[in-house]
């Protein structure tokens, strides 16, 4: 089974799919640790992020693993290390490239043979998993969701900032000529602004129940 979301940065695709695999007891996959695995490895070889041919090499490279529930990057855990301003913008950046996506898509699909899971990403339910059990686009107006990261780190950048950055990232995650994060006709939309995580949890599960697959 296959439960894919996709969604804009901060809408809770995360925290809403880490809940809903313990709750049914299946696997949490996060496509975006792969881009953010290749951004953290593109940076710290000190490549340029606009370089397509760089990066796809470093794609290429790179060795991907999940040991319980901790992303690797060539043998190192660096779970703790994806989660930066410079990779969040970096990242939207390099998973425009569609060789990128391509070796990115391969991998995921290597690690997700055999195994029940739920994903999230930009493009789960158009691109990578289009045959998905369950799909769902999650929704958010770009204010609530730059509030919700400031709450996380207020000492990090002005509330300003990090709004101006959501606003530009959704511009690139939407305009990618490849993967571009778009609501397949058969996702079930839910607008998450005003919802708690509990809520928007009690709607996914309900509707993967009521199919009778789990």
């Amino acid at each position: 089974m296959i439960i894919a979301i996709d969604g804009p940065a901060g809408v809770g695709k995360s925290s809403v799919a880490k809940t809903v695999a313990r709750e049914l007891g299946i696997y949490y996959l996060n496509s975006g640790n792969f881009y953010r695995g290749v951004t953290l490895r593109v940076l710290r070889n000190h490549i340029d992020p606009s370089d397509n041919e760089a990066c796809e090499r470093q794609a290429s490279e790179a060795v991907f693993d999940v040991r319980d529930g901790r992303f690797y990057l060539d043998g190192e855990d660096v779970e703790d290390k994806l989660h930066t301003p410079e990779i969040d913008l970096n990242a939207s950046r390099i998973s425009v490239n569609p060789a990128v996506r391509a070796i990115v898509n391969k991998r995921i699909h290597e690690l997700t043979k055999k195994i029940s899971i739920i994903a999230e990403g930009r493009d789960m339910t158009t691109v990578v998993f289009p045959d998905a059990d369950f799909k769902f686009f999650f929704d958010a107006k770009p204010e609530v969701r730059a509030q919700r990261r400031f709450d996380q780190n207020p000492e990090a950048m002005p509330y300003e900032q990090v709004l101006s950055e959501i606003i530009e990232r959704d511009t690139i995650d939407r305009n990618k000529p490849v993967g571009g994060l778009k609501i397949a006709e058969d996702s079930l939309y839910i607008d998450t602004s005003y919802l708690t995580l509990n809520e928007v949890c009690e709607k996914v599960l309900k509707t993967v129940r009521l199919s009778s697959k789990i």
